[in-house]
């Protein structure tokens, strides 16, 4: 890379795209307006790799890039570099809590989503986000030991503010618990975190942090925000989040990606090549 000193990453859901999961016409003229000025360019996300593969390919990715919040970090020919997995124990534990609370649990393993019900909370909205559909299992003991994510979903966020809590105290140094959506708490190793992928793609690319550029919109966000050099929040975001943050863009259903390229990013990697 002409520029390997640099490096900007962004969140996917929330930031990248809209609230029905699309890129906008601006996004990808962002995008493009990076490669042509030479600007090393990544994402970081939630999804499994398999959902994040038609972004990165309409995106023109070609440096690695990060999946289940930092769990896998990813080839841009989908080839797995690097993956963190929940212990055994670990799992077991988030799955008996989210039970014993009334959610019904997924799990990612073997590059599958496994549910026990198609039909339940939230799946239709994770099939269209991922576009691909879930494996019914009766049991997830088969993959107990290669868990890369499990996720508590549910429309009923005073229910997840409780089932958050009960998670973080229940798994406390033995895994992360994070906001991946308001309706989605993500369970992942403790090392799968996004601050962490930000690190793995930097040292992947010979990018230095204090010069990286990171964008996102939730609380899991926050974790990149604070080993990037600058972070910029998405204007829909928490106020906790937009307080993690160097600076404020406008929101994803305002092209807040588009614009933050144009007014935040660009300008500022441009001032870091200036001569000093």
């Amino acid at each position: 890379m002409t520029h390997g000193a640099r490096l900007f990453v962004s969140d996917i859901d929330g930031t990248l795209v809209t609230p029905d999961k699309q890129l906008t016409p601006a996004a990808l003229q962002a995008v493009a307006m990076l490669k042509a000025a030479d600007v090393p360019f990544s994402v970081v996300s939630s999804r499994p790799p398999r959902g994040m593969a038609k972004v990165v390919a309409a995106l023109g990715v070609t440096m690695p890039f990060a999946a289940f919040n930092g769990g896998n970090i990813i080839d841009p020919s989908l080839g797995l570099l690097q993956a963190h997995r929940l212990a055994p124990d670990a799992a077991a534990k988030a799955l008996d809590v989210m039970r014993r609370a009334g959610v019904e649990p997924w799990v990612f393993a073997d590059d599958a989503w496994l549910v026990q019900d198609a039909g339940g909370p939230e799946v239709g909205r994770e099939r269209r986000t991922v576009d691909f559909d879930p494996t019914v299992v009766a049991s997830f003991d088969a993959v107990s030991d290669r868990v890369d994510k499990i996720v508590a979903p549910s429309a009923d966020a005073t229910l997840l503010d409780r089932v958050e809590a009960d998670l973080r105290a229940a798994l406390a140094g033995v895994a992360n618990v994070e906001r991946s959506q308001a309706y989605y708490i993500d369970v992942t190793h403790p090392m799968a975190n996004k601050g962490e992928a930000v690190r793995a793609i930097a040292a992947r690319t010979g990018a230095d942090l204090d010069r990286t550029i990171v964008i996102g919109d939730m609380t899991n966000d926050i974790a990149m925000f604070r080993v990037a050099g600058f972070a910029i929040a998405m204007g829909q975001a928490p106020d906790a989040v937009k307080a993690a943050a160097g600076a404020v863009t406008a929101a994803n259903t305002d092209d807040g990606f588009a614009k933050a390229v144009a007014s935040l990013v660009l300008p500022r990697l441009a001032a870091m090549e200036a001569p000093r």
